[in-house]
């Protein structure tokens, strides 16, 4: 007969997974949106900070690109891209009765920080480098209801309200005509929503969770310079600058979380994440219109009839994280996981190229007192290597051996509720 592993007596392990997991993902992904906090029992708020630094370097390509867009040969160094950046993590839930919970939680789902500096072909004559910057922010509100005889199964959903905004500058050489190009994408809030079902069995501390958010669509002002490209002619009639409409529609996604207990004082988790990268896409009128004008154009290729996007991903994203946590006193408990991402293709995107990586991870988690708890954690990331190409499917740089490392706190607070 399997022993009983009641939730109370590894109540110090669980959450402490969450602190610095499922960051610095595929495509845009960075928050991985976790939604553990609502599926906590009893009263339970927390709050957490995240700070993540890669090093992502590698070459330009010195290649002839006119005469084969795949080709590569190295050239100059192209030192580290990407920003150093952090997001925090709100959370907070309670039991109306012993069928119904709220909860409100807040989160940066998304986001992007690259910069070129140096001596290479994603830097102008004047020094200025091709850059970067998205960021995302998301609140979603969750109602839920337990169901059976034992309580053992919930419902939830709620609305998410979601804010985007975006500035892209494309500099240098490796950008062809476009070098130049720079769009500044207004900040937008839109909505969306998220459903799940979860299911517990306490004695064993068993937990598992499916939830899906749907995507949203924001429609916004999109300001563009283009750049005046020497040596075409005229009766291209491109366009230079323009302030117009864009829409920007956020990726759906699923997530599955698990854990079980394996003693006593030992928890087991999985995480599973999906993102549908490929639908994606930043697609600014002029940059759009201006690439079609560009089709027939002596030394340019790869434009199809329906012009370029500005970004767009090729696969979709899985995720995948492992971890056990042990509980070593009544109040302190150690954490450890292994993570995979498979990136979003190669080659990619040249303002975020990497394709996925390998995670490993420790924590601790720490009861200050029965109520009030504090966890730290850290991650280290192996980058998969990947070549960068501009929207034209031209490969312009080469990017291997890169890697990176997460580091996290968490406050957090919990109590029972009773409503007998």
């Amino acid at each position: 007969m399997r022993p009983t592993f009641h939730l109370k007596t590894l109540a110090v392990a669980v959450a402490a997974f969450s602190v610095a997991s499922m960051a610095n993902a595929a495509g845009l992904d960075r928050s991985g949106q976790d939604i553990t906090a609502f599926l906590q029992d009893g009263l339970y708020a927390e709050a957490s900070y995240t700070y993540i630094d890669a090093d992502v370097s590698g070459y330009d390509n010195e290649a002839n690109t006119a005469i084969d867009k795949n080709a590569y040969k190295q050239g100059n160094k192209v030192d580290d891209i990407a920003e150093s950046y952090d997001f925090f993590r709100y959370g907070v839930k309670a039991d109306i009765n012993d069928t119904f919970s709220v909860g409100v939680l807040y989160d940066e789902p998304f986001g992007a920080a690259a910069d070129y500096s140096g001596d290479n072909n994603f830097v102008d004559a004047s020094g200025e480098g091709t850059n970067v910057e998205v960021r995302t922010e998301s609140i979603t509100g969750i109602i839920g209801a337990k169901l059976g005889e034992n309580k053992n199964f919930q419902l939830y959903g709620g609305p998410v309200a979601q804010r985007v905004q975006a500035d892209v500058k494309l500099r240098g050489e490796a950008y062809s005509i476009a070098n130049g190009y720079t769009t500044h994408i207004s900040a937008d809030q839109d909505y969306g929503w998220l459903a799940g079902v979860a299911y517990s069995k306490p004695e064993i501390a068993l937990q598992a969770a499916l939830t899906y958010r749907s995507e949203i669509e924001h429609n916004t002002q999109a300001s563009e310079i283009y750049p005046r490209v020497a040596g075409l002619p005229s009766s291209l009639g491109l366009s230079t600058n323009r302030s117009d409409t864009i829409e920007i529609t956020t990726p759906k996604s699923v997530n599955f979380d698990f854990q079980t207990g394996i003693n006593p004082t030992m928890l087991a988790t999985a995480k599973v994440r999906w993102v549908p990268w490929s639908d994606f896409a930043i697609t600014p009128s002029l940059y759009n219109e201006n690439s079609k004008g560009l089709i027939g154009v002596p030394g340019v290729s790869g434009i199809p009839p329906e012009g370029l996007d500005l970004v767009s991903y090729d696969k979709d994203q899985w995720q995948v994280e492992l971890g056990l946590a042990k509980r070593l006193t009544p109040a302190l408990a150690v954490t450890g996981n292994v993570g995979w991402d498979s990136g979003a293709g190669d080659p990619t995107t040249s303002l975020g190229p990497i394709e996925g990586y390998y995670s490993v991870g420790l924590g601790a988690k720490y009861n200050v007192t029965p109520n009030w708890a504090v966890s730290a954690g850290g991650k280290y990331l192996w980058f998969g290597d990947a070549e960068g190409q501009i929207p034209s499917k031209t490969i312009v740089s080469n990017f291997e051996d890169n890697d990176g490392y997460i580091v996290g706190v968490k406050l957090s607070y919990q109590a029972k509720q009773n409503f007998n």
